[in-house]
């Protein structure tokens, strides 16, 4: 299990196509660094495709998610770069509303 204890998510779109190297590459000019056990959230511009860069303190993974209906709830307003919790998260690649995700996974309205 690859051990993540921050997640990060950008809000200028990636080409999908990009690689590993091309991803660490985005990850240190928009967040400064890779830092060890953190992971970093990317979505195409129709938002219907995500791709996770995570530094495992030894290498990068890069792993991709695709939505085969709908898209995902990613931010446009916001400049630069958001925190997530586990619970958004795991609300986040579901494709659900992870904005609305509170203290201990309670359900807001915005």
């Amino acid at each position: 299990m690859i051990k993540v204890e921050a997640v990060w998510l950008a809000v200028e779109p990636l080409d999908m196509r990009a690689g590993t190297e091309a991803a660490l590459a985005r990850v240190v000019t928009v967040f400064g660094a890779a830092r060890p056990h953190h992971a970093y959230l990317f979505a195409n511009r129709r938002a219907n495709r995500m791709k996770v860069l995570v530094h495992d303190g030894i290498g990068v993974w890069l792993a991709a998610r695709r939505l085969n209906s709908g898209r995902f709830v990613w931010p446009k307003d916001v400049g630069g770069t958001l925190a997530l919790s586990r619970a958004q998260l795991d609300a986040l690649v579901l494709g659900l509303p992870w904005q609305r995700i509170g203290e201990a996974g309670v359900i807001t309205l915005l």
